[in-house]
């Protein structure tokens, strides 16, 4: 059974979701906060697989929270919200969230991600994703007062002990391309993409695929 936990400051939209989850027979619905502080609280209490966390709440946002959940290693986030501006994607994907929807996904994809999220996967929406590429094509990697490059640097000195096919998985999955596109579009088997995917995490000490996609951002490699 997988333990959710939703937080939105809206009774109404929380309402929505229980009533789209507690339909499936494999998730159930453990709680529900009002606001970022409430829920960091309930999920160190009740210590949910799954926390779907809004990002604009009062008290304390969505992003802050989602911080503090993931630093306590209790439960994965999924990002759910209207707002797809690109720092809020961008600060929820670097605060530790597994992935991030749009509310105007239908409830078949909230179920799924939830499942994805839950099994150690990552997912981030299509549209969401198209953004980031957008952002990060109009923007040089960002460098440091010393000339050095900061943490876009570090990050590529990281990225050159990847093989080069390696590299080419990564700009797929910063697309947001699925292992099974990837296989495609490389003309492999899915098993070899997931092959490779596993070494990278190894390799950069990822915890997941989202965080695979933050650093191919932050090195500038994105989008080529």
């Amino acid at each position: 059974m997988i333990r959710v936990l939703l937080a939105d400051d809206q009774p109404l939209v929380r309402t929505g979701f229980r009533m789209i989850l507690e339909v499936e027979t494999d998730i159930e619905v453990v709680g529900e906060a009002g606001d970022g502080t409430d829920a960091v609280r309930q999920a160190a209490a009740l210590r949910p697989d799954v926390v779907v966390m809004d990002i604009r709440m009062p008290v304390q946002d969505g992003i802050t929270a989602t911080a503090l959940i993931t630093a306590a290693g209790t439960s994965r986030v999924l990002i759910l919200t209207t707002f797809h501006l690109d720092e809020n994607v961008l600060g929820a994907l670097q605060a530790g969230a597994s992935g991030f929807l749009l509310k105007d996904t239908d409830a078949a994809k909230l179920v799924e991600a939830i499942r994805v999220v839950c099994a150690g996967d990552a997912i981030v929406a299509p549209a969401v994703t198209r953004r980031l590429l957008e952002r990060f094509a109009r923007e040089p990697p960002a460098r440091d007062g010393d000339g050095h490059g900061g943490r876009a640097a570090a990050v590529r000195r990281a990225l050159d002990g990847l093989s080069a096919r390696e590299t080419e998985v990564l700009m797929l999955v910063a697309r947001g391309l699925s292992n099974a596109e990837i296989a495609s579009e490389l003309v492999v088997t899915e098993t070899t993409v997931k092959s490779h995917v596993h070494h990278m995490l190894t390799k950069l000490g990822a915890r997941d695929r989202v965080q695979l996609v933050v650093l191919a951002y932050e090195a500038g490699v994105a989008g080529r």
